[in-house]
């Protein structure tokens, strides 16, 4: 291999490594106010949001209101069983099972 490709790989994981590593070594020593802990803490369920809603609730093209899709269905039982029991595995098998279910019924 060419020292020129050993240097430009060198150089590549340095520009990838820096731009995370330099905000988390700076606030690593310096606390948070609580208000922007609480705003962080709402990224996960906004990005969840805005994957998950405009599948379960549009289809087709143009995309279009269609409250009875298949997705939509196994939903709602799955987000019930996640609120009631927290479990990730078991709401990830349910979903997969129910989901499952449904395209071979509907």
């Amino acid at each position: 291999m060419r020292s020129e490709y050993i240097l430009l790989f060198a150089a590549m994981g340095l520009v990838t490594y820096l731009p995370r590593w330099l905000p988390l070594h700076y606030l690593s020593r310096k606390g948070l106010p609580p208000w922007f802990v609480d705003w962080l803490e709402l990224i996960p369920v906004a990005i969840l949001s805005a994957l998950l809603f405009p599948d379960l609730l549009s289809a087709g093209e143009p995309r279009q209101w269609t409250p009875l899709t298949p997705g939509l269905i196994v939903a709602v039982p799955t987000f019930i069983f996640a609120l009631k029991t927290r479990s990730l595995a078991g709401t990830v098998v349910l979903g997969m099972a129910l989901f499952w279910a449904a395209e071979k019924i509907l």
